[in-house]
């Protein structure tokens, strides 16, 4: 199953790519939030749900694109997590940090992850509790938590600059380095030790964590929000998640 979520997630990376390197501009809409969503959006939701539907046609998906209501979803146990093309913002600015997110979660748990960064050619995936990264055509190689001194904090390339809560949090950290980068790549960098540490204060949805928190668990990471509780998937009305840390201790 994990390669067949990883080849889905290629079909939309090149779904992405079409629209990415088009020489005409980015027809841009705004949705209720007043989010960007783009043809590219559109196209890799409907490359993922119909790949969805003939591998796994019982289990039921929820993506960023097309979210069921709660009465319809309140009592799953298991589904797909998906957010087509997660960073929509770093699309727009065509600076490659953009991915392809597909999570299954069963009991509100992530239980395999893919997160694919087309203009990279970079492949995360994790699966029975092992994680792995595959880029630019070479040989997949397993990926793991590594200790550094000082730290690597990896922080939103678009939201960090006005998060006050985080600057605070820095401030009080002690010794560290940070970086920024957009998408779900945080978890992976940390997943794959070149972070220790994203700290986030500012709001997500389920869909942005689900398959970067798979990847980076099945890595040796915690995923908690900031009272300590690993963060639950098991449906509920709102789709925002709290506050969280993704950390090596």
């Amino acid at each position: 199953m994990l390669e067949k979520i990883c080849q889905l997630a290629r079909e939309a990376g090149d779904a992405i790519m079409q629209v990415y390197n088009a020489e005409t501009p980015l027809d841009i809409d705004r949705k209720s939030d007043d989010s960007p969503v783009t043809a590219a959006d559109i196209a890799a939701h409907q490359i993922i749900i119909a790949g969805l539907a003939q591998l796994d046609a019982a289990t039921p998906v929820l993506s960023e694109e097309d979210p069921p209501a709660w009465e319809v979803r309140q009592h799953w146990q298991r589904y797909w997590l998906v957010d087509p093309l997660d960073g929509t913002k770093e699309f727009i600015k065509r600076n490659g940090e953009f991915t392809v997110n597909i999570a299954l979660i069963e009991a509100g748990k992530p239980v395999l992850g893919v997160v694919y960064a087309p203009v990279l050619d970079v492949m995360y995936a994790a699966a029975d509790g092992k994680a792995w990264k595959e880029e630019q055509g070479q040989p997949r190689q397993p990926i793991h938590i590594k200790e550094a001194h000082p730290p690597l904090v990896v922080v939103s390339r678009s939201h960090a600059a006005k998060d006050e809560e985080l600057k605070d949090y820095l401030t009080h950290l002690g010794e560290h380095q940070t970086t920024a980068i957009g998408s779900s790549l945080k978890f992976c960098l940390v997943a794959e030790g070149k972070a220790q540490l994203y700290p986030r204060f500012g709001p997500t949805n389920i869909w942005d964590t689900g398959a970067g928190h798979a990847v980076a668990i099945a890595a040796g990471a915690h995923v908690n929000d900031w009272k300590g509780h690993t963060l639950d998937y098991t449906p509920r009305e709102s789709f925002l998640n709290p506050g969280f840390r993704v950390s090596i201790l």
